[in-house]
């Protein structure tokens, strides 16, 4: 049995060998401020498989993790004796429990049931060459994906939302490859409730935007939410997530929770706010999922990437829109002017927006908020919804980009839905 370690591309690799027919790796990349993306992926006779997984200082996210991955080794030791099998699922999920700053004992502890595994495979069959990663392996679990639902909003050229096409006028194209429509609603913004989570942040650059950024999240709130049938729910981000208030259809309960904001924070942790609620909030809910951010600067203390906050959304089918109040009430900050994207910040607040099917809106007054506000609420009631099950319909970790396009005669309007979505083993409420 050999174990060996090495740096390469970025990446430490681990691998245990206990013949050819068996070899396991274990490969580690550090990202960002202290983040830890990992996979594993296992050859041979035991299957092949890949976790992937973003790991952060939250135990929500280390649960989720520690599920996922014991999962898959159960699925890859249902051939192993009962004891063996034990081994492998107990000491890998102890081995999830152990700090971030024990890298090396973390690597050991999950290279010992792979090893255990090898060995007794060793035993019991003969050595055979590994078969090329590339190729399809036949012990290999292929897990079906499940159906695609795309909320669409189309606008004419003057931005004047379109009601009234029907299921024939839409096309939707998979990887450039045509879709096949399975349902089309032309009136969820009557039949099914919104799930609003507005984020609103409280780091040092909003300290003395406080109170407009709170005018703004009660008027959004105000605006756009059906009493009785949609659902709120209100959080603050700095150096910390906090949540308000869950979800709820009371909104003197939510107005509460806004006027009970009185400080700010330190730092500012946009990308995992939104990584969190649409991971552990919005996945779950029985309707349109709707996330709105209300910031006026750039993220500094994040584990989490804009990729990473774009990819939870996509999954999670959650729509995001971005309302940058960085102007401050009168436009009048040095070198802002309200309605204008002049630097990174602003441009990853559209990125974000619009890869999610959202949009992104710079004000600077309270006026031109509350249009922007209207403009959401009317979208939100003039929405289409397509689902489909897609040609390629496998969970193999690709990014899958989606077009949706409208018939002959109808090529001077304008369609916006979320950009694509990574095809990865997930659990969301349809």
């Amino acid at each position: 049995m050999v174990f060996w370690a090495c740096f390469r591309n970025g990446h430490l690799w681990v691998q245990s060998s206990c013949d050819l027919h068996c070899i396991i790796a274990l490969n580690y990349k550090l990202q960002g401020a202290g983040s830890l993306a990992f996979a594993v992926p296992m050859q041979g006779d035991l299957g092949s498989f890949t976790i992937h997984a973003l790991m952060s200082r939250t135990a929500s996210y280390q649960r989720d993790v520690r599920k996922r991955a014991t999962g898959s080794i159960y699925e890859a030791s249902k051939r192993l004796s009962p004891a063996v099998r034990k081994d492998c699922i107990s000491c890998l999920s102890n081995s999830m429990k152990v700090p971030f700053s024990n890298l090396f004992s973390r690597l050991l502890l999950l290279i010992i049931p792979f090893a255990l595994a090898g060995a007794l495979q060793a035993q019991q069959a003969k050595p055979s060459p590994t078969p090329p990663v590339t190729e399809q392996q036949p012990d290999s679990i292929r897990i079906p994906i499940r159906r695609v639902r795309l909320p669409i909003t189309v606008v004419d050229k003057k931005g004047n939302f379109v009601p009234g096409l029907t299921k024939d006028d839409f096309f939707v194209l998979e990887d450039r490859i045509p879709q096949q429509i399975e349902t089309f609603s032309d009136d969820i913004g009557e039949t099914s409730p919104l799930y609003l989570a507005v984020l609103m942040d409280t780091s040092p650059s909003a300290a003395g935007k406080l109170k407009f950024e709170q005018e703004s999240a009660l008027n959004f709130i105000y605006t756009v939410v059906r009493p009785r049938r949609d659902r709120v729910l209100f959080a603050t981000f700095d150096h910390e997530i906090n949540l308000r208030q869950d979800f709820t259809d009371k909104l003197e309960t939510v107005n509460r929770a806004v006027a009970s904001v009185k400080k700010a924070g330190n730092q500012t942790a946009l990308f995992d706010a939104v990584w969190q609620f649409c991971d552990e909030k919005l996945r779950s809910v029985p309707g349109r999922r709707v996330l709105v951010v209300i910031t006026d600067g750039e993220d500094t203390y994040s584990r989490a990437n804009m990729r990473d906050a774009i990819d939870i959304a996509q999954r999670t089918e959650t729509t995001i829109f971005a309302i940058s109040t960085k102007a401050g009430f009168v436009s009048t900050v040095p070198g802002v002017e309200a309605g204008q994207v002049k630097d990174k910040a602003d441009r990853d607040l559209v990125t974000l927006a619009e890869e999610t099917g959202g949009a992104a809106f710079f004000s600077g007054d309270m006026l031109s908020l509350e249009r922007s506000f209207t403009k959401i609420s009317k979208e939100l009631r003039a929405q289409y919804l397509v689902t489909y099950k897609p040609v390629n319909d496998q969970y193999d970790g690709s990014f899958r980009k989606v077009e949706v396009k409208l018939g002959e005669g109808r090529k001077n309007l304008k369609v916006r839905t979320k950009h694509g979505y990574k095809a990865i083993a997930d659990s969301v409420r349809p």
